[in-house]
């Protein structure tokens, strides 16, 4: 299940956008402004933010800067009633990935949630290192113990899906999604590409990284703390 952080001082706004949320199937942690918003980021890592631009304190392009700066790559969606084109500017400048001026329809935001999700899963060109798993997502190279694992491009998107989610499981809807781009007719060869790819990361390795969730999809999991 996603889990998305809601950023806005409108209590009632924010109850109303939490239930619509959580009755769409997404788990929602709320936030009433940019300081409580920035401690809740620190604890846990969430799969989107609906980030209100005018908020007590710490406002909404504050909080969307600190965490590029952090490198944090979690998409942002701003929410705010500032629609000009400067504040859209400024918002976008500050790292957000997309900006919904209010009042707005919530079936467009739940558009836009999914969209944002979707693209969330497929991580921004950087180096992915799980246990002595790598993956080089600019290169798409990857490596387990020092040794390169070869994989053909469907393989190698898979796993770039579970490593960019590590201990979450992705479901398949998600792999039918991000993966296998919506056609449905390859939804039965989900399971022989992950017994393919996990044979391949997995087989000659102590430790096994891949997991089947039964009834759900699968995980990549970092061993536990200690273990290699």
């Amino acid at each position: 299940m996603h889990r998305i952080l809601l950023v806005d001082d409108d209590t009632a706004l924010a109850d109303r956008l939490r239930l619509g949320l959580e009755r769409a199937g997404y788990q929602v942690v709320w936030a009433p402004d940019g300081a409580a918003a920035l401690a809740l980021l620190a604890e846990q890592e969430y799969d989107l933010v609906l980030l209100d631009v005018l908020l007590p304190g710490a406002g909404g392009f504050e909080v969307c800067a600190r965490l590029r700066q952090a490198r944090r790559s979690v998409p942002v969606l701003m929410l705010t009633a500032l629609a000009g084109v400067d504040d859209r500017v400024r918002g976008l400048d500050a790292g957000a990935d997309d900006y919904l001026g209010k009042p707005f329809d919530f079936a467009e935001l739940l558009a836009r949630v999914r969209a944002l999700l979707r693209r969330g899963l497929v991580v921004r060109a950087r180096v992915i290192e799980i246990a002595d798993l790598r993956v080089d997502t600019a290169a798409r190279l990857v490596t387990r113990g020092g040794r390169a694992v070869r994989l053909t491009p469907r393989e190698y998107e898979l796993l770039e899906a579970l490593a960019s989610n590590p201990g979450r499981t992705v479901t398949r809807e998600e792999i039918l999604e991000t993966v296998w781009r919506d056609d449905r007719s390859l939804s039965d060869t989900i399971s022989v590409h992950v017994s393919s790819l996990r044979r391949k990361v997995d087989g000659a390795a102590a430790v096994k990284l891949i997991e089947t969730v039964h009834g759900s999809g699968y995980v990549l999991r970092p061993p536990a703390e200690g273990v290699r």
